[in-house]
């Protein structure tokens, strides 16, 4: 048996349990393959334990390593660092928590706060850095670590009562969507709620739209509530230090 083959074998083996891979490896091996694959399993539930305290906490020890062990067994690391495994758990937490929606919602924005922590740096602007904006044609450069986490489920609630070791509301659906805003700020990760006008006010600056016909946009919506609307959403962005640059189209 050749490097490449023997990898592979003990990639069968630890992420799929696959017992021709075990045999070709050899009998000898056995007592060792299963130290391996035990060690395997426990460094991987360490990792998604350590990256959804909270929401290890609000289903309880048990129904979390159950869920984990579901996880493992159906989605094999696929990154170089360790780090990158806790991806895809809530989309595993989704489909088996299907009548408890705040259970996904809670990790995904666990990851988030995560994510954006180790996100690329980049220096707000305040508000001396905008006297000699053209805001007529200028498009708000955001902050890279940055994310924007829907909502249906009072989640956001749960989080932060946990977080402040306080007992945490009941799960309830929320009356419409929301979106938690999840950027970093001065090295801390941070979140706040958001209405839907601003959800989508920022997913539009996001993409690129300038601010002037995000304001017209506002407008065509609010009428004379809307430049108030618009300079407030600009006023809160710049003091969480959302902005960190401008482009002017050619």
């Amino acid at each position: 048996m050749n490097l490449l083959a023997l990898q592979r074998d003990m990639r069968g083996w630890l992420t799929r349990e696959d017992v021709r891979a075990a045999r070709r490896i050899g009998p000898h091996a056995a007592p060792g393959l299963r130290v391996y694959q035990n060690s395997y399993r426990a460094q991987l539930m360490a990792c998604l334990e350590a990256s959804f305290a909270r929401t290890l906490a609000w289903i309880g020890h048990d129904a979390f390593r159950a869920a984990a062990a579901t996880h493992i067994d159906a989605t094999p690391p696929s990154s170089w660092t360790l780090d990158a495994y806790a991806r895809d758990f809530p989309a595993t937490l989704a489909g088996l928590f299907v009548d408890d929606p705040e259970v996904a919602e809670l990790a995904a924005l666990e990851l988030a706060l995560e994510e954006v922590f180790v996100g690329p740096d980049a220096d707000p602007l305040g508000v001396a850095d905008m006297a000699d904006v053209d805001w007529n044609r200028v498009v708000l450069r955001l902050a890279p670590a940055l994310d924007l986490v829907a909502t249906h489920t009072n989640a956001a609630a749960i989080w932060s009562a946990l977080a402040a070791g306080e007992a945490p509301p009941g799960a309830c659906h929320l009356d419409e969507p929301e979106a938690a805003l999840v950027w970093r700020q001065n090295d801390r990760a941070r979140f706040r709620g958001l209405d839907q006008f601003e959800w989508q006010a920022l997913i539009r600056a996001r993409s690129g739209m300038p601010f002037a016909m995000l304001c017209d946009e506002t407008a065509r919506a609010f009428g004379d509530d809307a430049a108030a609307m618009a300079g407030g959403w600009l006023g809160r962005w710049i003091a969480d230090g959302l902005i960190v640059g401008f482009v002017e189209p050619d």
